[in-house]
C-alpha cells in the first residue's frame, strides 16, 4: 500500500507546507507522542502544537522516534499570549524550541491577538519579523485574527502573515476571513475542522451539533464510500485550505489523510457550504485576553 502524501501550499514567502497535518490541541502529554509518531509513519509531514498545549517536548519525542529526517517535516508551534512583548517573545521561542528539541522551527505563530493590548501584539510580531530575518524560523503568521486585525498588523509591521489560522469547519465556514486572508496573500489555516471544538466547549448553549452528524455528511460520505470526516477534510483541501484534525487514535490517523483517492464535484462543495451556520464554537477573538484562559507558560 502506497503511504499518502499531502500536496503542498506554496506561503507567499515561497516556503512550501503540507496542506494537511496532525494537530495536537487537547491531546495528553501521554498519548502525543505516540500519535505524532504514528502520523508520521502514516504519511503526514506537518505536526502543528502550541505552548500552551503543554505538549511539545511529547511532539519532538514522537519526531525523533519517527525516524524522519527534520528536514522534511513540517513543524509548527505557537506563541502564546502571556509571552506577548519583544524581549518576552524571543524567550518564548527559544523555550519552545528546547521542548521540542529543534534547531529552527518551520512555522510560528501569534496563538491570539490581545485587542485591548494591541501595541504588546505588534511588539510580539516585530520579534518575529527578527527570527524570520535571522533564519530561526522559516515562515511567520498568527492565529484567530479576524480581517480587521490583519489589516492593522499588516499596517504597522513589515512581514505580511504566511498563514492565519482560524476556527473553520462546515457549520463555521468563515468566507469573510477567507477573503481578507486571500487578498493579503495569506494561507488560511482550519482548526478544529471536522467540528471538533463543539466537544471541549459542550457547556456553550448555542454551540452547534457535529458536522459528521449532518445528513448531508453523512449521505456524501455514503456515496463516496468515505467516512463523515474523510468528507469534511477533502472540503477543506478543495477550498484551498490547509487543515490539522486532531486524533490520537491510529486507525483515524490514517484515515484522516486517506482523502486523496476521491473528489467533490461542485455541487457537493455547495451543499456543504451551505451548513454554515455563524456560530463559533471557540472564543471570539475580539475579546480575547490572558485573564480568559487564565493559562500563563513556564519558559524556564
Amino acid at each position: 500500500m502506497t503511504t499518502p502524501t499531502s500536496p503542498l501550499l506554496t506561503l507567499n514567502n515561497g516556503v512550501q507546507m503540507p496542506a494537511l497535518g496532525l494537530g495536537v490541541f487537547q491531546s495528553t502529554r501521554e498519548q502525543t507522542a505516540g500519535a505524532v509518531e504514528t502520523a508520521i509513519g502514516a504519511g503526514y509531514r506537518l505536526i502543528d502544537t502550541a505552548a500552551a498545549y503543554a505538549n511539545e517536548a511529547q511532539v519532538g519525542e514522537g519526531i525523533r522516534r519517527s525516524g524522519i529526517d527534520r528536514a522534511e517535516l513540517f513543524v509548527t508551534t505557537k506563541l502564546w499570549m502571556s509571552d506577548h512583548g519583544h524581549d518576552a517573545t524571543l524567550r518564548a521561542f527559544d523555550a519552545s524550541l528546547r521542548r521540542l528539541g529543534l534547531d529552527y522551527l518551520d512555522l510560528y505563530l501569534v496563538h491570539w491577538p490581545v485587542p485591548a493590548d494591541w501595541e504588546r501584539t505588534l511588539d510580539s510580531w516585530r520579534a518575529m519579523e527578527k527570527l524570520l530575518a535571522d533564519g530561526r524560523v522559516r515562515a511567520i503568521g498568527v492565529c484567530n485574527h479576524h480581517p480587521h486585525h490583519l489589516e492593522d498588523l499588516v499596517r504597522a509591521t513589515d512581514v505580511v502573515p504566511a498563514v492565519n489560522q482560524v476556527e473553520l469547519h462546515p457549520f463555521f465556514n468563515q468566507p469573510r476571513v477567507r477573503a481578507a486572508n486571500a487578498k493579503l496573500g495569506v494561507v488560511t489555516q482550519s482548526w478544529s475542522p471536522i467540528g471538533g471544538g463543539r466537544v471541549y466547549n459542550a457547556g456553550t448553549p448555542d454551540a452547534p451539533h457535529s458536522p459528521l452528524e449532518h445528513p448531508t455528511i453523512t449521505g456524501l460520505a455514503q456515496a463516496y464510500g468515505k467516512t463523515p470526516a474523510q468528507v469534511v477534510i477533502r472540503w477543506h483541501l478543495q477550498h484551498g485550505l490547509s487543515v490539522i484534525p486532531k486524533s490520537v487514535r491510529p486507525e483515524r490517523i490514517t484515515e484522516n489523510i486517506d482523502v486523496f483517492d476521491f473528489e467533490l464535484t461542485v455541487a457537493d462543495m455547495a451543499a456543504i457550504d451551505a451548513l454554515t451556520t455563524g456560530v463559533r464554537a471557540g472564543a471570539d477573538p475580539e475579546v480575547v485576553d490572558q485573564q480568559l484562559f487564565g493559562v500563563t507558560i513556564d519558559n524556564d
